[in-house]
């Protein structure tokens, strides 16, 4: 089997046609010549286009090298995350949320309330989410957790959720098909967000789901059809093109990672750090059984507000943005959301691709300053 760069590079692209680009630019269509029948892959630009179809192959062939699976492409990561709830489950149902996951997860959990679906949350460490598992339709697992970078035991998980018939999705966003593939674990749905590590140049929104069953897949897709939350072909376009340096851009960015916690693992003024490639980090462990590489992501807290803006201010090489898993590092001041239950002070840093050295001494300068 190739390696994960030659799959990066060469995922989802069609067989060489002479005079022909090795990627097929983007397809600009709402309809498709249709004579006769309605029989064929394109008929209407909201059910399916081919600049898609190459992007969904590539997706496809990272999350589950060598199988055959079904991945379908959506205009945003929650487009993708609403498509594989709302698909799936119906009034009556119960759901299993993570409490500790992305901050939009509670506007989901109002909407499945008001659908009559029972909702259930339990933090992503320890396996937590078991206790409340009983007679659910759908387990939805984050790991690592958004912000908090808990892990859970996929496998685990899975294994208790399939012996009472339940569906579980993992959202991959923070590990990308590259640190970890949900599928090869259990999971019934691998979803993410391709706007952030996947695609990685903080340029387009995107995201997608991907599945082995073809009977769920079709609900997926019915939802997309319905919806109508699909993307633009440039932006799939663009998004194909990124995945040529995946491994590339990952592989720096998860070393950055890991050098710049290592840099700030001794510092008095520093709490929480967190970073799962960290040997002392709580979720090592299972990271370690689970992950192929730990992700780009690190956070830590700064004894107060003033303290973290003041820090914030200071960075030259750091862009201080919402997003993360870009080229570019970015950081932010969780807490000004107001949406998740962490300090004043809470870091979340994403590491970009820049010089180890250089991005280190731009933290420990704007902290040694702040």
């Amino acid at each position: 089997m190739a390696g994960e760069g030659t799959r990066a590079v060469r995922a989802g692209l069609p067989e060489p046609t002479k005079n022909a680009p090795t990627l097929p630019g983007p397809v600009f269509a709402a309809h498709f010549h249709l004579p006769g029948d309605v029989s064929g892959p394109y008929t209407y630009g909201r059910d399916d286009n081919p600049t898609w179809t190459l992007l969904e192959r590539a997706v496809g062939e990272l999350e589950a090298p060598g199988e055959e699976v079904e991945t379908l492409v959506f205009a945003s990561g929650m487009a993708a995350i609403s498509a594989t709830l709302f698909s799936q489950v119906t009034s009556g149902d119960i759901v299993v949320l993570p409490n500790d996951g992305y901050q939009v997860l509670p506007l989901v959990r109002e909407q499945l309330t008001a659908f009559g679906v029972e909702v259930r949350t339990a933090p992503t460490g320890q396996d937590a989410q078991l206790d409340v598992l009983d007679g659910a339709k759908l387990l939805w697992i984050e790991t690592p957790s958004n912000p908090g970078l808990d892990v859970c035991d996929v496998r685990r998980l899975v294994a208790a959720a399939h012996a009472q018939g339940t569906l579980v999705a993992v959202d991959n966003t923070l590990s990308t098909p590259l640190g970890q593939r949900p599928l090869e674990l259990g999971a019934d749905f691998s979803v993410a967000s391709d706007t952030k590590g996947l695609t990685g140049h903080g340029d387009l929104l995107l995201g997608h789901v991907t599945g082995r069953d073809p009977g769920l897949m079709a609900g997926v897709r019915r939802w997309r059809k319905i919806v109508g939350a699909i993307p633009g072909p440039m932006e799939a376009w663009l998004a194909h093109r990124s995945l040529a340096t995946l491994d590339l851009r990952n592989s720096r960015q998860s070393a950055n990672a890991l050098a710049l916690a290592e840099a700030l693992r001794h510092r008095s003024d520093i709490t929480g750090l967190r970073y799962p490639g960290l040997p002392d980090d709580p979720s090592h462990k299972i990271a370690n059984e689970q992950m192929h590489r730990f992700g780009t992501v690190l956070v830590f807290t700064l004894p107060s507000r003033e303290r973290a803006e003041r820090f914030m201010s200071g960075l030259r090489l750091v862009e201080d943005a919402t997003s993360f898993g870009g080229v570019r590092s970015t950081a932010e001041r969780r807490r000004r959301w107001g949406g998740d239950a962490v300090p004043e002070g809470f870091i979340r840093f994403s590491a970009g691709a820049e010089d180890t050295e250089d991005l280190i001494a731009d933290v420990l300068r704007a902290l040694d300053e702040s």
